[in-house]
């Protein structure tokens, strides 16, 4: 292997790991993921690991001191692969009791000591450093693939080729390692030095598929992190509208919904029959305000049961109900408003009889709904026993221009 070149191969190696652990570092610091902080970790541990190998080629260190410089490399590779395997599972909602610092970083160090020992040529080196990334990024490939992650297919594909591609160089040091006890050269012996010579540019490659796998993966994730909370937020917000337009007491709408009512019924016209209570002041005084609010409930269910699903029903103000109906000519609002009267007038079950006065009014096709609701409402009190005309004929409606 020519050392210049491979000194070369390795420099451009490095500078683009670098590169991926500087856009890491600072792709962390906006998005607050904690499978960003395994995966920043991993890459500043493989610019470690490369370091490590440019002083080794451009330093040339006496053999004494290879095997320290083995095993640092050692350390820093198999950090950089637990660290990256780390993320991953951190992406597939695993947390292995294995893959913690307190079980790993012993388990990295011990490494190191048997390649301190064991690890004394370049060969034997390559063997122990393909090991490690074949079987660490094969079982991150199968985890992956088995999480069904979201967003995690080009990582698990950066994982898969890189693990088939240490495969390739594990063989490969493998032969060299195996054939240099014989100086009869083969061509598995070339092929092992030609796939040795190049491996580096197919590292390179592997390396940046897989931290485009890992941004891939953030960036899926969190948009779909971001949609889902948005869903959330729109639902939460329907349901406190729900709410906000429910009266809590009878469960009818209030008058916070009357302006969207309108709107629906404006183009078509509308019916709007505007009720009272008569005397529900005396109930509350005779009988408490659990009585009165008993019969409220009570009448809005007669509301309900007598009018049609398609017409609104308003808790207006107090003891004053609103019902907005299309389509009823005035047979049909007498039929209803009289099977409201024979539901609430009887007292079966000690329960309180209900007296109330009504009036109508029509709110014509595109006409005024504050005319109408106005029309109604004195209708209404002109229909009250005893009732002067005098008296509540100009009398405002409540909430009018509300």
């Amino acid at each position: 292997m020519d050392p210049a070149l491979y000194r070369w191969s390795i420099s451009a190696l490095a500078a683009s790991v670098v590169m991926i652990a500087v856009f890491f570092a600072a792709l962390r610091r906006t998005v607050r993921r904690v499978e960003m902080r395994w995966w920043t970790y991993a890459w500043v541990a493989e610019s470690a690991a490369l370091a490590v190998v440019l002083v080794f080629w451009y330093f040339e260190p006496r053999a004494a001191f290879h095997p320290t410089v083995f095993a640092l490399y050692i350390a820093t590779k198999t950090a950089y692969v637990w660290l990256l395997l780390r993320g991953a599972l951190e992406l597939c909602a695993r947390r292995a009791r294995w893959m913690t610092a307190g079980v790993m970083g012993p388990a990295v160090l011990l490494f190191a000591v048997f390649g301190l020992f064991y690890v004394v040529t370049l060969d034997r080196l390559g063997v122990a450093e393909s090991i490690v990334i074949g079987v660490g990024f094969g079982f991150g490939a199968i985890a992956l693939v088995r999480a069904r992650a979201i967003g995690s297919t080009w990582l698990a594909a950066g994982f898969a080729i890189r693990s088939l591609l240490a495969a390739f160089e594990c063989a490969a040091y493998l032969i060299r390692a195996l054939s240099s006890a014989s100086p009869d050269p083969s061509s598995f012996l070339a092929g092992a030095g030609t796939l040795l010579a190049v491996h580096t540019s197919f590292d390179t490659g592997t390396e940046w598929l897989i931290a485009l796998g890992c941004v891939f993966a953030v960036s899926d994730r969190s948009q779909r992190e971001l949609r889902d909370a948005n869903v959330e937020l729109l639902s939460a917000q329907a349901d406190l509208r729900r709410v906000a337009d429910r009266d809590p007491l009878t469960a009818l709408a209030n008058r916070r919904t009357l302006p969207e009512i309108f709107r629906q019924v404006q183009p078509h016209g509308a019916t709007l029959i505007f009720f009272d209570l008569d005397g529900f002041k005396r109930i509350n005084d005779d009988h408490g305000h659990h009585a009165g609010d008993d019969c409220l409930k009570r009448f809005a269910a007669a509301l309900t049961d007598s009018f049609r699903p398609q017409d609104a029903i308003v808790r207006y103000a107090g003891d004053e109900f609103l019902v907005v109906a299309s389509g009823l000519d005035e047979s049909a609002v007498d039929a209803r408003v009289y099977a409201v009267r024979m539901r609430v007038r009887s007292a079966a079950g000690g329960e309180i009889p209900i007296a109330f006065s009504h009036g109508v009014a029509a709110l014509p096709p595109g006409g005024q709904p504050d005319a109408a609701l106005r029309a109604a409402d004195e209708a209404m009190y002109r229909a009250k026993p005893g009732a002067l005309l005098s008296s509540h004929a100009t009398r405002p409606v409540q909430g009018e221009g509300t």
